[in-house]
């Protein structure tokens, strides 16, 4: 086998999450509308858009693969249904993954926000589709850890849920505005882990877990 042979489809799959990885800063700066594919070409590293349309047919199927990749990856952080949102500990480990996941990739959820808004009729109707399985996904987990809320409250704890976590990477410009720090900085995420992970025991209803050991000792 020639060493062309051997490399290439690393360099195929390396040249293409290099793409999406542009494109998925750039779209989430500035929507659909607001970004040529010259400019992410020229991101990529690549010397000419026309080397792009190798990978993606055009500007409407790069966009729509950028944001099935980011919700393929927040689906499967949810996990499934009866798992991840039932004790504190899975808790804190399910917003672990998701932290780790938003500080390598803090773009995702300004992406995720622009897209209910960018494009023509036929393109929101194409994103709805992406969205619509992933809060689904999101209401299913939320099922078995209802904790003070009732079932018709669900969708707003899914909301209230997504914003707290995903909403922190979002409007990381205005808070670093009102702060004056990076809220993106190592330090900053290591605070807001440790609020997401006592908050979304509270919001779930769930004792955390020194609570429930205080609870067995004293029983």
């Amino acid at each position: 086998m020639s060493a062309r042979a051997a490399t290439g489809p690393a360099e195929t799959s390396s040249t293409r999450d290099a793409i999406l990885d542009a494109a998925e800063r750039r779209f989430a700066e500035r929507g659909f509308a607001g970004v040529s594919v010259r400019e992410i070409a020229a991101e990529a590293g690549l010397k000419n858009q026309a080397s792009l349309y190798h990978h993606f047919e055009d500007k409407r199927a790069l966009y729509e693969a950028t944001l099935a990749r980011a919700l393929g990856a927040i689906v499967a952080l949810i996990g499934e249904p009866q798992e991840g949102w039932r004790d504190a500990a899975e808790v804190g480990r399910n917003v672990d993954r998701m932290l780790d996941y938003l500080a390598a990739h803090p773009h995702v959820p300004a992406l995720i926000q622009r897209a209910g808004l960018d494009g023509s009729k036929s393109l929101r109707k194409a994103v709805t589709a992406l969205l619509r399985p992933v809060f689904a996904r999101g209401l299913r987990a939320l099922e078995g850890a209802l904790g003070p809320w009732e079932p018709d409250d669900l969708p707003h704890l899914a909301t209230g849920l997504y914003h707290l976590i995903f909403g922190y990477f979002a409007d990381a410009a205005l808070l670093e505005t009102l702060v004056g720090k990076d809220p993106r900085s190592p330090a900053a995420v290591a605070r807001q882990r440790r609020f997401l992970r006592a908050a979304v025991v509270q919001l779930l209803g769930i004792a955390p877990v020194r609570a429930v050991g205080r609870a067995r000792r004293n029983a």
